[in-house]
């Protein structure tokens, strides 16, 4: 298990004293009708793969924490393989099941509402984690969508520099059935409207790579290799994607792309000078604030003092939501980012493939 980030003894301390004494694992608390008291809480987390960060880093994480929070919870975690069909069978599974909460990293936001309406109506109470689903959900935690946007736009602009009038980028945004999508675009859009000429913007279907390499592509033909002079990129998955589109238009050197989720290949990326950014989202606020919710919820406690913001989805209104704060990391950042909190070793970052840039980088061990 990695090293837990600098400050997270305190958040879960605060955490803690928020979600009430049963939340911290002792003994009290409201109990939802039909359910002995002192019964275990059962907790369903639905995650919507098995090969992002989500369940790598995530999933350890949230299932840690409810257990230290509630000795006596039970989680069960499953993927849905990047399918809707899948999740929703997942959610009919659980509801059936009656677990007291779920945790939802629904696949599509859109997609999931019929099956949040089901908990809804079953008496579960659903915590939306990283994404915002429709439906009735009890509890939001994310990061700040504007502020990725934003960060990343910025980011672009200070690596264009005078350059930034020479040419056009082009915006490869994700899927348009995730809303986080739309929330990071139009906190790029704030940082890049007016300032870099936008020659091309893509939604990129299911967040793949392969989607961004064939529409990055597509864009180089239309605009023209010698025009682009930077590129948006939603995340770190389509930047590796977009990357692989310049080289093999023999684009040298490579333009500023940007990127999010601080993945180890990124990073890899970052030292060797291929990709300009990414953002770090510390997993372990994230999952903990989760777990807290969840723990609270199934409890039948408020979340009055756990949540501080309130967000709107399509279908619901003043959702009690904790939005937390991502990082940017250039090259110059990586040691007292991700490896200062445990995320990757130098050891995995610095493999001899990329010894000497790491060296020139000034990341030793």
């Amino acid at each position: 298990m990695r090293a837990r980030l600098r400050g997270a003894g305190v958040i879960l301390a605060g955490l803690c004293l928020i979600a009430g004494p049963v939340a911290c694992g002792e003994a009290g608390g409201v109990h939802e009708p039909g359910r002995p008291s002192g019964g275990p809480v059962r907790i369903g987390v639905l995650l919507p793969d098995n090969t992002s960060r989500f369940y790598k880093f995530d999933r350890p994480l949230i299932e840690k924490e409810i257990h230290r929070l509630c000795r006596e919870c039970t989680v069960e975690t499953v993927s849905a393989q990047h399918d809707v069909a899948t999740q929703q069978q997942q959610m009919d599974a659980m509801i059936t099941k009656r677990v007291e909460v779920l945790v939802l990293d629904a696949v599509d936001s859109k997609s999931l509402r019929s099956s949040v309406d089901d908990a809804h109506k079953a008496g579960i109470p659903v915590v939306a984690y990283d994404r915002l689903v429709e439906g009735p959900v009890s509890a939001y935690v994310s990061f700040d969508g504007a502020k990725v946007g934003k960060l990343q736009g910025e980011a672009l602009l200070k690596a264009l520099g005078s350059k930034v009038h020479n040419g056009q980028i082009v915006m490869m945004n994700g899927a348009s059935t995730d809303p986080n999508s739309a929330w990071f675009k139009r906190g790029a859009l704030a940082a890049l409207q007016g300032k870099v000429k936008i020659g091309k913007a893509y939604d990129t279907a299911g967040w793949r790579p392969e989607n961004a390499n064939l529409n990055m592509s597509a864009a180089i033909s239309a605009l023209g290799a010698d025009t682009i002079i930077g590129v948006y990129s939603a995340n770190d998955g389509l930047a590796a994607g977009i990357i692989s589109a310049l080289r093999a238009a023999k684009i040298d050197p490579l333009p500023p792309v940007t990127g999010q989720d601080a993945e180890l290949a990124a990073i890899q990326r970052i030292v060797k000078g291929d990709q300009l950014m990414t953002v770090y989202k510390p997993f372990t606020p994230e999952a903990d604030t989760a777990a807290a919710m969840a723990v609270a919820l199934g409890r039948g406690k408020s979340l009055g003092t756990i949540t501080t913001h309130k967000v709107n989805s399509p279908t619901t209104q003043g959702i009690p939501a904790v939005l937390l704060t991502p990082i940017p990391v250039t090259v110059h950042h990586i040691k007292d980012t991700v490896v200062r909190d445990g995320m990757y070793t130098i050891g995995q970052i610095c493999t001899p493939k990329f010894a000497a840039a790491c060296l020139k980088a000034g990341l030793t061990r």
